[in-house]
């Protein structure tokens, strides 16, 4: 790769904002400096913050699944899926996959193979824009998810797993009308009572040792771990006697703090900052931030979400400043993941750089950059 330089920028570094240039050669961040430049490209006075770093979105298997029934090529949806990510200012993104069937995707383990086949054959043949890793949806109440889970945990590109569990009445629905309300849709009340004793069973038999068995699995290959919609004390105590490193998308503040006091980061998701609510009427993730215990977000169904949020966080939060806010959606997502060479435009890290134009109070990507060579 050649040397090469951006002048006149405000630079978003991790502590403070800067007016400057830097220079990145072999695809890392060569020299910082601040004032007046001649030499570089002219960022014309806009906004430089590292490349966004993007832990759960479920965008590819909307791709690869945009109607009930209806499956894309899967080379196809991933190229899709990585246009739209790396358009957005996203460098790095976890792609999540369920594993685990049910009664609406009986055959996920076919599913799970092709999009992480696919994965790895465009990160191999070099054509991705960002770079793809992969995250395991563990469904824990799935009969099969453990066969699904040990297909893929040992793949070079499965760096996280989560443990789900949505059976009724718990978590991210906390009571049987709140999933009643989720959903009837498509289904007589005598189908979803009988759909709902289903999953009380499954969650009975199935949930407990097979969280078990991935938390050993995970720690054996080291696969950083993280907890999904921890509504309760008892759920943030499991996933520290766990291990798990990131808590996703807590329901309540009394799991949230007491997951945040065990040392896991706090993961929520960006549409719930920019909407100003949760889509199912759950702990806003502003007072999460108000309350010291936010540290992550994810786009989670929408890709631009991401840098929107980094954006309006400071607008919605008293003494919230812009690099504290971008650093939820870089450097701290880096740490809570292990990738230590990536997350802020620092000296030696990769030259992942999102050009960032104001219109209005909407960030807008100008240009993206992964490891020095511009993707978008």
């Amino acid at each position: 790769m050649t040397a090469q330089a951006l002048r006149n920028a405000r630079l978003v570094l991790a502590d403070r904002v800067v007016d400057g240039s830097l220079s990145v050669a072999e695809g890392l961040i060569a020299a910082i400096d601040t004032g007046v430049s001649q030499v570089g490209e002219d960022m014309e006075g806009d906004f430089l913050i590292p490349g966004l770093i993007e832990l759960h979105t479920d965008h590819l298997e909307n791709h690869y699944r945009p109607r009930p029934g209806v499956f894309w090529d899967p080379l196809a949806a991933l190229h899709a899926h990585d246009v739209q990510v790396a358009g957005s200012g996203i460098t790095t993104v976890f792609d999540s996959v369920r594993v685990g069937s049910d009664t609406d995707m009986p055959e996920m383990g076919s599913h799970v193979e092709k999009l992480t086949s696919a994965i790895a054959t465009a990160g191999r043949d070099g054509w991705l824009r960002a770079e793809h890793l992969v995250h395991l949806r563990c469904e824990l109440p799935s009969h099969d998810v453990i066969v699904q889970f040990e297909a893929h945990a040992s793949h070079p590109q499965t760096r996280l797993a989560s443990m789900m569990d949505h059976t009724p009445g718990q978590r991210q629905f906390r009571t049987l009308e709140a999933y009643k309300r989720f959903y009837s849709i498509g289904r007589t009340p005598e189908e979803l009572d009988r759909y709902i004793a289903d999953r009380l069973a499954d969650h009975a038999r199935y949930s407990a040792p097979h969280r078990s068995h991935i938390v050993k699995r995970a720690r054996e290959l080291g696969l950083a771990l993280a907890s999904h919609d921890d509504a309760t004390l008892a759920h943030a105590e499991e996933a520290i006697a766990d291990g798990v490193a990131i808590s996703e998308f807590p329901t309540t503040l009394e799991a949230a703090a007491a997951a945040h006091d065990g040392g896991l980061a706090i993961l929520m998701g960006a549409p719930n900052v920019v909407r100003g609510r949760s889509h199912s009427g759950n702990i806003a993730a502003t007072d999460l931030v108000r309350a010291g215990l936010l540290d992550i977000l994810s786009s989670d169904y929408v890709p631009f979400a991401l840098l929107q949020a980094a954006f309006v966080l400071p607008r919605q939060v008293d003494g919230l400043g812009l690099p504290e806010a971008v650093a939820k959606v870089t450097l701290n997502p880096a740490k809570a993941a292990g990738l230590t060479d990536r997350g802020e435009i620092a000296l030696g890290k990769r030259a992942d750089l999102v050009r960032v134009s104001m219109v209005g109070d909407l960030p807008v990507v100008r240009s993206v950059w992964r490891q020095g060579k511009r993707v978008s």
